[in-house]
C-alpha cells in the first residue's frame, strides 16, 4: 500500500503479511479451480448490483474505530470491478481518498488524504487519521474513481486529562449469521447516544454451512459454504458479514472498539491448535492462525497491537481506562474438564507478558474506572451441584461431562493461576472500580469476583463483570429446544445458589448490552430481542445492574439509563 495525505492529519497503514496457503478438505477450495470456484459464490454473496456497473463501489460500508483523544481509524473496502469479490485475489490496484468533517453535510473538513489498495490486501482500506480535535464528532467519506461511499460518523475520545460526565458504549459478542440475523447492531445505531461500541469476540463463526444454525436450521446461509481454513477463506466469511445492513449502519454510526475469541480462528483456540482444526488434513495451524489474523486486521477497524495481536489500551479522559485482552494467542491448550492440571501454575491464559502488562497498566492507571475487554468469563463458575435434567444441555454448551464438574476450561476456571495472581493484584494494590465487560458464554451474567468462590460472601471481592449475552448463537433453551425462558427460570435459581457471587444469569435470551459509566457507577443494562430470526426483531430494556464507585460489588437497579 502506497499513501499520500495532507496535513493536519497524517495515516499509518497497518503492516503487511501475508498467510500461506492450502488446500481444505472440500473440493471447493481445491487449487485446481481456486479462481472459478471462489469468484461464483462470492460474487453471489454480495448486493445484485454489484454485477450491474464495473466501476468502483462501496459494497461494504464504511467504518472507524479505535478512538484516541486526537484520532481514529478508518475502513472501508472498495470494490474496483465485478470480479474483485472478497478473496478471489483479484482486481486492480484502486486509489481511494478520505475526507473527514465536524459536519454532516461535510462542509468543514479539517482532513483528507488518499491510500492506495489492491488484492495483497484483499482492496480494504484504513485510514489512521490524527490531528483531529478530542471528544468530539467527526463524518467521513471515501472516494475512488468519482465514486463516493457512504457518510459515516465517529467520535474522538476525550483529552487523556479531561473530567468526563459520563461515557456509553454498546456492548455484544458471538453473532452468528447462520443462526439469526443482527437486529442488535440495528437497535444500537438507532440510539444516537454512543460513544462507541464494545465487540467482545465471535465476530464471525468459522463452520461449514449448516453446522452450527439456530435450533438445527440455517436462518440464512453464509460464504463461502465449506469451513473456512485459508487467507481466500476468512477474507470471504469477513466480506459476507459486512454486506449485512443491521451491521454496516452500527459501523457507519459509531466507532467500534474489538477484540477476538476464539471463532475468529476455529472453535477453542489456543496458541497451538483449536479443538476444531486438525493438524494436517485442514493444513497447519500455523497457516490457518496467520490467514485468520491478517484477515481480521484487514477487514477490521482496530490497530494491530502488541505482537500482532489485540491486546492494547484506550483511555478515555479521566473516567476510564479501558485494557483490551487477547486471550487466544498465547494460552495453553484447554485441560482436561476435572483435570488438576487447571491449577498448573505453567499454563496460563494470557501469556507471561500480556498478564505483566495487564497488572501494570492496572496499578499505574489513575482514571476513576479501568475496564477490561474479556473474552471469556472470569468469575468463578460451579456446575457441580446442578441437577442432570439441567446439567445435560448446560454441559453441550459449554463443553463439560454431563455427569457434571466444577469448571469449564476455556474460561478463566481452566487457569485459575493467572486469575489468582491477577486477583490478588488487585486487592495487594488496592486497586478498585475494575470491571471486567465479557461475551462468549451465551448467556448475561452480572457477578461480583471474588477472591475466593468458596468462603464468598466472607471472601472480599477484588472486582464486577458484566456477561452480554450472545447476538444469535444458541443458548440454553436453544439447545434443547424449548420455549425462551423455560431452561433460565429452572436453571438461574440452580447456578446462583452455587454460585453466591452470581447476582443474575439469564441462560436462554439474546441481546446486547448498554454501559454507561459516570464518576458514581458503571451501570449495564440488558436488552433482549424478539426474535433472532425475524430481520424486524424488536427490542426491550430486560435487567439493569450496577457497580458503585468503591464498592467491587453488583447490585441491581431497576430503571435503564
Amino acid at each position: 500500500m502506497t499513501s499520500r495525505h495532507s496535513s493536519p492529519a497524517r495515516t499509518t497503514p497497518p503492516a503487511e503479511g501475508t498467510a500461506p496457503q492450502f488446500p481444505g478438505r472440500r473440493a471447493v477450495v481445491r487449487a485446481a479451480a481456486a479462481t472459478a470456484v471462489l469468484a461464483a459464490p462470492l460474487a453471489a454473496a454480495l448486493p445484485a448490483r454489484a454485477a450491474a456497473s464495473a466501476a468502483p463501489r462501496f459494497l461494504h460500508g464504511v467504518a472507524s474505530g479505535d478512538p484516541l483523544p486526537d484520532g481514529i481509524l478508518l475502513w472501508t473496502r472498495v470494490t474496483p470491478t465485478t470480479e474483485a469479490v472478497p478473496g478471489s485475489g483479484l482486481g486492480p490496484d484502486t486509489e481511494v481518498s478520505w475526507v473527514v468533517a465536524t459536519d454532516r453535510a461535510m462542509t468543514n473538513v479539517v482532513a483528507r488524504g488518499s491510500l492506495t489498495t489492491g488484492a495483497a490486501r484483499d482492496h480494504t482500506v484504513k485510514a489512521d487519521i490524527r490531528g483531529l480535535a478530542p471528544a468530539t464528532d467527526h463524518w467521513f467519506r471515501f472516494t475512488a474513481d468519482g465514486a463516493d461511499s457512504p457518510v459515516g460518523r465517529t467520535r474522538t475520545a476525550p483529552a487523556a486529562d479531561a473530567t468526563v460526565p459520563g461515557l456509553r458504549f454498546g456492548v455484544v459478542s458471538c453473532a452468528n449469521w447462520e443462526a439469526g440475523h443482527f437486529s442488535a447492531y440495528r437497535h444500537l445505531a438507532a440510539r444516537g447516544d454512543l460513544d462507541g461500541w464494545l465487540h467482545l469476540g465471535d465476530y464471525l463463526y468459522e463452520y461449514a454451512t449448516g453446522e452450527y444454525g439456530t435450533r438445527g436450521t440455517v436462518v440464512r446461509a453464509h460464504e463461502p459454504a465449506h469451513e473456512i481454513l485459508t487467507l481466500a477463506d476468512y477474507r470471504a466469511r469477513h466480506g459476507r458479514h459486512k454486506t449485512d445492513p443491521d451491521l454496516r449502519a452500527l459501523h457507519a454510526a459509531a466507532p467500534v472498539v474489538a477484540i477476538w475469541d476464539d471463532h475468529e480462528f476455529a472453535d477453542n483456540a489456543w496458541s497451538g491448535g483449536a479443538v476444531n482444526h486438525t493438524e494436517g488434513a485442514e493444513g497447519a495451524w500455523t497457516d490457518r492462525q496467520a490467514a485468520a489474523k491478517q484477515a481480521y486486521f484487514e477487514w477490521m477497524p482496530v490497530r494491530p497491537a502488541i505482537e500482532g495481536t489485540t491486546y492494547r489500551r484506550l483511555r478515555f479522559g479521566r473516567l476510564a481506562e479501558l485494557s483490551l485482552l487477547d486471550l487466544r494467542s498465547f494460552r495453553s491448550q484447554q485441560a482436561g474438564t476435572g483435570s488438576g492440571a487447571v491449577d498448573d501454575p505453567e499454563r496460563t491464559i494470557t501469556g507471561r507478558v500480556q498478564l505483566d502488562w495487564l497488572k501494570a497498566g492496572l496499578a499505574r492507571s489513575d482514571s476513576t474506572w479501568r475496564l477490561v475487554g474479556n473474552s471469556v468469563m472470569i468469575s468463578p463458575f460451579a456446575v457441580g451441584s446442578l441437577t442432570a435434567d439441567l446439567l445435560g444441555p448446560l454441559a453441550r454448551l459449554l463443553g463439560l461431562p454431563r455427569e457434571g464438574l466444577a469448571v469449564n476450561t476455556d474460561q478463566w476456571d481452566g487457569y485459575t493461576d493467572d486469575r489468582r495472581e491477577l486477583l490478588a493484584h488487585l486487592r495487594t494494590h488496592a486497586i478498585g472500580n475494575t470491571v471486567f465487560l465479557t461475551g462468549d458464554i451465551h448467556m448475561a451474567w452480572a457477578n461480583d469476583v471474588p477472591v475466593d468462590a468458596g468462603t464468598y460472601p466472607l471472601s472480599p471481592s477484588a472486582a464486577t463483570e458484566f456477561v452480554v449475552t450472545s447476538m444469535t448463537s444458541d443458548n440454553l433453551d436453544d439447545i434443547v429446544r424449548v420455549p425462551e425462558g423455560t431452561v433460565s427460570a429452572l436453571a438461574a435459581p440452580v447456578i446462583r445458589a452455587a454460585n453466591r457471587h452470581v447476582h443474575w444469569v439469564d441462560t436462554d435470551r439474546h441481546g446486547y448490552g448498554v454501559l454507561d459509566i459516570t464518576a458514581a457507577r458503571a451501570q449495564m443494562d440488558y436488552y433482549v430481542l424478539s426474535d433472532r430470526t425475524d430481520p424486524d426483531a424488536t427490542s426491550a430494556w430486560a435487567r439493569s445492574y450496577r457497580t458503585r464507585s468503591g464498592t467491587q460489588r453488583v447490585e441491581r437497579t431497576y430503571d435503564p439509563v
